[in-house]
């Protein structure tokens, strides 16, 4: 095929790149958290301090970074019950219903969290990766928005607001979120990844090679940014550049339709 089709692979992709290029959640649970022996010692401090809303809901974040959702919510439970005015738990047990796919409880939570305080910037972040969830894409904006007017320093605030200025085809507001992003948190693929996306759609291939090329020094393991890659390679006319790009994607991820499409359009060349 000629270059004719390849406008419409690039917003085709780009409208995948908002549903795709980010992790859902808005709070995280902490990276030092999970492991058996943390969980351990922190149910010592619990046994220590049976009172205590803040050690159930430090070891509920640890459950919850191991996956073990019920148990999580049996902390948060607790520490709701001993201070009902903890945001920070109702937060966090939001997050967990988030992860579970009960959507609804998980907005009551975050509403309660941002009820108590209404400048908890994460709380803003965390409801607004619901309501995009559940596609509710307005309320979402609003959110990450409110985030941002708090003046949060959560890069996925501006990530994922960007990726619905991205869907609506505001590429240059796209363009200065994921750019803000990466100054917040310049060592994730995911904003350098979608940026590329928004320079493609707007005719600043270089711009968007670098990008992706940034993406996978950060993660090589990113099927998606080898296949976005491999579309600025496709685009240049170097379809053999593109197979090997397409088939590392599929090498990667064998369920990846457009690294999979790709690659049937550029094999033999």
């Amino acid at each position: 095929m000629t270059k004719v089709w390849l406008p419409m692979v690039v917003a085709a992709f780009v409208l995948a790149g908002c549903t795709t290029t980010s992790p859902v959640s808005g709070l995280e649970f902490e990276s030092n958290q999970g492991s058996s022996e943390n969980i351990s010692s922190l149910s010592q401090v619990v046994k220590s301090n049976p009172r205590d809303p803040a050690a159930y809901n430090v070891r509920g974040s640890a459950y919850g970074r191991a996956g073990n959702f019920s148990a999580a919510l049996n902390d948060f439970n607790t520490a709701i019950s001993l201070d009902r005015r903890y945001f920070q738990a109702y937060a966090n047990r939001g997050l967990v219903y988030s992860r579970t796919g009960n959507l609804n409880q998980a907005v009551k939570d975050y509403d309660a969290a941002l009820t108590i305080n209404s400048q908890y910037t994460d709380g803003y972040v965390g409801r607004g990766d619901v309501y995009r969830q559940a596609n509710q894409l307005r309320s979402a904006f609003n959110d990450y928005d409110r985030a941002i007017q708090l003046g949060t320093t959560n890069p996925r605030a501006y990530h994922n607001r960007g990726l619905l200025y991205q869907q609506s085809r505001d590429h240059r507001s796209a363009i200065e979120d994921f750019s803000k992003a990466i100054s917040l948190a310049d060592k994730q693929a995911e904003p350098y990844n979608a940026r590329g996306l928004s320079y493609l759609a707007t005719n600043g291939e270089q711009n968007a090679l670098d990008d992706f090329n940034t993406a996978l020094k950060l993660d090589p393991q990113y099927a998606e940014a080898w296949t976005n890659q491999a579309l600025v390679y496709e685009q240049r006319g170097d379809k053999k550049r593109a197979f090997r790009s397409y088939s590392r994607a599929v090498a990667l991820n064998r369920d990846y339709q457009p690294a999979q499409e790709g690659m049937s359009r550029t094999r033999g060349s």
